[in-house]
């Protein structure tokens, strides 16, 4: 069986982009797997600084992850704050971690390139990223592309302690998610919070339907034919549509003889069936708040049991601690 682990920051409510790119796979590598999520609340503190929206933001992230589907009974949910042991194996690793090679990160490197404030909080992230894997002796570590390389640099500094050491840590391996490359926003980009372009998944309807008129489109006239693969609109309603629904519609487009607006009503529609069962959920959850800071203390206190024994074992090879 292998153990999986991944974190998702609380700095906004979850979008599409973020249950097709991340979380539905999540809830996927339960089945089979010994799965780890956790609400990686300190990661956020770079970039959240008000304790209000950050606590906030934590609970309605375990909140939207239930609903959505991951289990307690088959993945440890936690909050990453609630594992004092990962900020101190952080320390063990920065000791023994380059400045050359935290330069050579993206988030640091594209942060500075622009001009911005970057603080040693963004500077080491990932370090605490590493220290996160490793505590609790992940194989594997669903990303996107972008995090590839933070998996890599968690490689080298547990490869580096392991020499210097002996061997404390597993050495995980990335999963690139296979759907994580682009879920298209409003404004045909990528959807991201930082381009203002997101559809939550638990928006009231009546606020995604706004949202979905104003997609944007080309101005092509009506009775023009039209390439569904390269439409932002039609990549959208697949990631909802069933298979022979998705056929229909891209038989529409090469035939022509429609306008968006009928598009996007479709994809309105099947958006809301599609989380119709997920929103029932959260609504009950969130009815009974007892029963997720329950859960929340389970997984906490699963997952710290793990990440004891890598700090200990780390602490002793070291020579921070005698050994037992």
């Amino acid at each position: 069986m292998m153990r999986v682990l991944s974190g998702i920051q609380p700095t906004g409510r979850f979008h599409w982009g973020n249950y097709f790119g991340a979380i539905r796979q999540y809830i996927d590598l339960q089945d089979g797997n010994e799965a780890y999520y956790f609400i990686a609340n300190l990661h956020a503190l770079t970039t959240i600084r008000d304790r209000g929206v950050l606590w906030q933001n934590t609970i309605d992230a375990a909140l939207d992850l239930l609903a959505l589907g991951l289990d307690p009974e088959r993945a440890t949910l936690f909050v990453q704050s609630d594992v004092p042991e990962v900020s101190e194996l952080t320390w063990l690793l920065m000791t023994g971690t380059s400045l050359g090679l935290l330069e050579r990160c993206h988030a640091f490197k594209e942060k500075k390139a622009k001009g911005l404030t970057a603080d040693a909080g963004l500077f080491t992230y990932p370090v605490l990223m590493a220290a996160d894997i490793l505590a609790y002796g992940s194989h594997l570590v669903p990303v996107g592309e972008d995090q590839v390389q933070h998996i890599e640099v968690c490689r080298d500094l547990a490869g580096s302690f392991n020499h210097a050491f002996g061997e404390v840590f597993v050495l995980p391996k990335a999963k690139v998610l296979e759907s994580a490359a682009r879920v298209p926003g409003t404004d045909g980009e990528k959807m991201s919070k930082s381009y203002n372009n997101t559809i939550e998944i638990f928006e009231d309807p009546k606020s995604v339907r706004k949202k979905v008129m104003r997609i944007v489109t080309d101005s092509r006239p009506m009775e023009e034919p039209k390439v569904p693969e390269t439409d932002h609109l039609f990549q959208l309603y697949s990631l909802f549509a069933a298979p022979a629904e998705r056929l229909a519609m891209a038989a529409l487009y090469r035939a022509g003889g429609f306008g968006y607006g009928q598009v996007k009503k479709a994809l309105a529609d099947a958006a809301e069936g599609y989380f119709a069962e997920a929103r029932a959920k959260r609504l009950e959850l969130a009815a009974h708040p007892e029963k997720v800071r329950e859960i929340l203390g389970d997984g906490a206190q699963r997952a710290r049991a793990r990440a004891q024994q890598t700090l200990q074992r780390a602490q002793e090879a070291c020579g921070v601690k005698a050994e037992s």
